[in-house]
């Protein structure tokens, strides 16, 4: 199967988050913005209007603290579940932050509209087709010079290798929520080659939460 044939049907892991949204029990371990993502946003504050992204925002943990700390925030999901609680909390902070239901490889966005695009956990649902797209329209959508931070699944986890092969490093495994939907695994050159066209400051192999749940997390900027 070809990785164009693959994508018509591997980027549907938001319909597994969009049940895990509706519940409270879902949402609870969701609520909290990753340190190293508060981390730059304490350092963007500093240079002074901020145009950002929260591309795949789920519940809005971190769109709400981009709008906390005075960005110009959008935040996008496919999740319906998701973007309702966002907005619930939104009005509930008097936040002022621009929902979207869209998919991460067609972006409502023209050239050039931000100066920073998080995308935490999201882009590799799917095949490397739909990896690549989304990472183009990032690059689209992001101004010259402007900062990506995102995570991308490391060959290290435990899940790489388990379950069916529907694409070029991209596994399906059964039964498990999210992991029922396909999810693609790249090493440091591979990753390195996805992002031609971005300057890397920072790569990091890390576990999450769970034992064996190796991510790779990154800061990038934008080649002017």
């Amino acid at each position: 199967m070809s990785d164009v044939q693959a994508s018509q049907k591997t980027d549907t892991a938001h319909l597994a988050w969009d049940k895990r949204w509706q519940t409270e029990e879902g949402r609870a371990d969701w609520l909290r913005p990753d340190p190293d993502v508060a981390g730059l946003i304490e350092k963007l504050k500093k240079q002074g209007n901020v145009s950002a992204l929260d591309l795949g925002c789920g519940v809005g943990r971190h769109a709400l603290s981009f709008a906390r700390a005075g960005f110009e925030t959008h935040a996008m999901d496919l999740s319906e579940a998701g973007l309702a609680e966002l907005k619930k909390s939104a009005a509930a902070e008097g936040q002022e932050i621009e929902t979207h239901l869209a998919p991460m490889t067609a972006l409502p966005f023209d050239d050039n509209s931000f100066d920073y695009v998080l995308s935490f956990n999201v882009i590799y649902h799917g095949d490397p087709s739909i990896v690549r797209t989304a990472i183009a329209e990032i690059a689209r959508v992001l101004k010259p010079g402007g900062i990506y931070q995102g995570t991308m699944l490391s060959k290290r986890n435990a899940n790489f290798g388990i379950g069916t092969e529907v694409a070029a490093d991209t596994w399906v495994r059964d039964g498990d929520d999210d992991k029922d939907h396909p999810h693609f695994y790249c090493n440091a050159s591979e990753l390195v080659a996805l992002f031609d066209r971005f300057e890397l400051s920072y790569l990091e192999d890390k576990v999450h939460t769970k034992p064996g749940s190796w991510h790779w997390h990154m800061i990038a900027e934008l080649n002017r």
